[in-house]
């Protein structure tokens, strides 16, 4: 067949079998995966929450993301392992990143306690907004509030 040749392109053909070789390798479950971490990582860079990204900010495409990762991540949750930690870490950060710049918006989220305008760092230690702290949902990690 064809030894490697550095300076040669490859012909269509084997282009089209290097492809197949690798739809026989690749399962629904790889790129189920790859979509969430991609997400992910799309919604932290749509929130601003990487360096340089504050002007890439859209709120919509990070409720969009974190619904898409909510919706996916429990079909392959299970052969994830220990990694389904580490991704669930990473929504709940991103949830709660949305959730904080959505209160600094006007007319806030939904849920968010009256007064929001005091948003910040120090927001959730106001213990009058919500009697007895925070609710199940905040507690477990696992919050999500808006368009539920």
């Amino acid at each position: 067949m064809s030894e490697q040749d550095p300076g040669r392109q490859p012909t269509e053909e084997e282009l089209r079998a290097a492809y197949e070789a690798e739809l026989k390798r690749v399962t629904v479950d790889d790129v189920v995966v790859q979509t969430i971490v991609s997400l992910v990582n799309l919604g932290g860079r749509k929130a601003g929450l990487a360096p340089g990204t504050e002007d890439e900010r859209d709120l919509d495409q990070v409720r969009l993301a974190i619904e898409a990762v909510r919706a996916t991540l429990p079909l392959v949750e299970a052969q994830l392992g220990p990694d389904a930690d580490r991704i669930r870490d990473a929504l709940s950060q991103l949830q709660m990143a949305y959730a904080q710049q959505l209160g600094g918006r006007p007319g806030g989220a939904p849920s968010a306690p009256e007064g929001g305008g005091e948003g910040g760092p120090g927001a959730e230690e106001k213990p009058g907004d919500q009697p007895g702290g925070p609710g199940p949902a905040q507690a477990s990690g696992r919050l999500w509030v808006p368009g539920q």
